[in-house]
């Protein structure tokens, strides 16, 4: 039940007011003068106030400032006679949610105080949900400076339809961000597709894309719906953009630009509704001046643009992800893990991260298997090696690399070459003489 205090010199309308109000559902309280109103809302809470103008010592406007200081979302409704309809004006513009004239029509007041109760719950209800969304991205992303920019970012350009790129270095979690922008969609309720075309044949990222019809080329003996047609009133992300061959990507600039999408081995256009999202590890303005992705396809994908930064930017970060991945995975192993030792804290802080937020995730999981409650610096013997032995160690094409340690050996220099290469894996396969789609499938073996 709604509480309404009544704010007016005059006893008779407290009264005449309070009585309707009761009929109609509501409780009341009264206070003679603006002071007196003042001193009653820092003492007890009402859902809105019904407010004289024309009061002697502290006036109607002189009581709204007051009363905004206390509880600026409190709906104020002024009560006055028709003279002081331009004072009410002016109280308006000073926050006051509506006026009446004295005296009011029964069925106006009550509407009037509804409307303002339900816009009030509806306000606080997106306050809470607002610092509810702000805390919830904290606990995904980070609290540190550097992410809490991203996190305002991803708010921005959730709710609208622009077309997103999400760059960063590998493991900085850029999937988990085009997921969170969705999440935070009004496409929400309709699929996200993700796909990596870095791991798709060349030949068949169009098929993959558009879909094809049966018979369309070799092999294809049934018709196939691509990841368009699967992402229709929802988001399409696609990984590894600039892996996108030249011959695709203007198909794709048709197809976001005009929403049709025409099946390989089809004539007949397919009308699809896709908010498009690209994640890139690479710099794609400098692929463009490369001539080695289409100008106007990345004018047209990056309408918004979000950089994640790497972990060895944000350290502090780190103490808060341990945490939160040991959590994680002490309920996966169904163990009590309590705590991280300081010396281990200290090493994960002073770890360069290559791999970063995936490889973290990795580290804090293996440690807690290796742990019997607490993690201590001996569960990261693995870590310390890889530190150690990395900065001497030759780097040395994968296919010369000894078979007996081949996976740790492959790990430790495929974090090197990242490191080296700044996160490029492209230059990093090049180092390792290795294709890209060999060292890919490695990263996310290792990394």
């Amino acid at each position: 039940m709604s509480r309404i205090l009544i704010v007016d010199d005059e006893q008779p309308v407290r009264f005449a007011l309070s009585e309707v109000l009761k009929k109609n559902g509501f409780t009341t309280s009264e206070a003679s003068g603006g002071s007196e109103a003042v001193a009653m809302t820092r003492e007890q809470e009402a859902d809105l106030i019904l407010l004289d103008v024309a009061m002697p010592g502290m006036n109607g406007i002189e009581t709204l400032q007051e009363l905004r200081k206390i509880r600026p979302n409190l709906p104020i409704i002024i009560v006055t006679g028709y003279a002081d309809i331009p004072t009410a004006v002016r109280a308006i513009k000073l926050g006051a949610y509506d006026f009446l004239a004295k005296p009011p029509q029964v069925d106006r007041l009550v509407v009037t105080i509804q409307r303002a109760l339900e816009r009030s719950e509806l306000k606080t209800l997106l306050s809470q949900l607002d610092r509810s969304v702000e805390t919830s991205l904290e606990w995904i992303f980070g609290k540190s400076i550097a992410m809490k920019r991203v996190i305002e970012q991803i708010r921005q350009v959730a709710w609208s339809n622009f077309s997103v790129i999400i760059q960063g270095e590998t493991g900085t979690g850029k999937s988990v961000a085009a997921q969170t922008i969705h999440n935070l969609s009004r496409r929400a309720e309709a699929p996200l597709q993700a796909v990596d075309v870095g791991v798709i044949p060349e030949t068949l990222i169009e098929s993959e894309l558009f879909g094809h019809e049966k018979g369309a080329f070799t092999g294809a003996d049934r018709k196939k719906q691509g990841f368009f047609e699967a992402a229709n009133g929802g988001t399409l992300l696609i990984d590894e953009l600039e892996n996108m061959p030249l011959s695709v990507q203007g198909k794709l600039l048709r197809a976001v630009e005009e929403k049709k999408i025409y099946p390989l081995g089809s004539a007949k256009p397919v009308a699809v509704d896709v908010r498009l999202m690209g994640a890139t590890n690479v710099d794609l303005k400098k692929l463009v001046k490369e001539k080695k992705f289409r100008e106007d396809l990345f004018f047209r994908l990056s309408e918004f643009t979000i950089t994640l930064p790497p972990l060895r930017e944000r350290v502090e970060d780190i103490p808060f992800l341990a945490v939160k991945f040991l959590v994680k995975v002490a309920t996966e192993l169904n163990k009590q893990m309590r705590e991280l030792d300081d010396d281990v804290l200290d090493t994960l802080m002073r770890y360069p991260w290559p791999g970063n937020v995936r490889e973290l995730k990795n580290v804090i999981r293996r440690a807690a298997l290796l742990s019997d409650g607490v993690v201590k610096i001996d569960h990261l013997e693995f870590l310390i090696d890889d530190r150690s032995d990395s900065r001497d160690m030759p780097l040395l094409p994968l296919k010369e690399l000894s078979a007996i340690a081949a996976k740790d050996a492959e790990k430790q220099a495929i974090k090197r070459a990242l490191a080296l290469t700044g996160g490029n894996k492209s230059k990093a396969a090049a180092m390792l003489e290795v294709d890209y789609k060999t060292l890919l499938t490695k990263i996310k073996e290792y990394l």
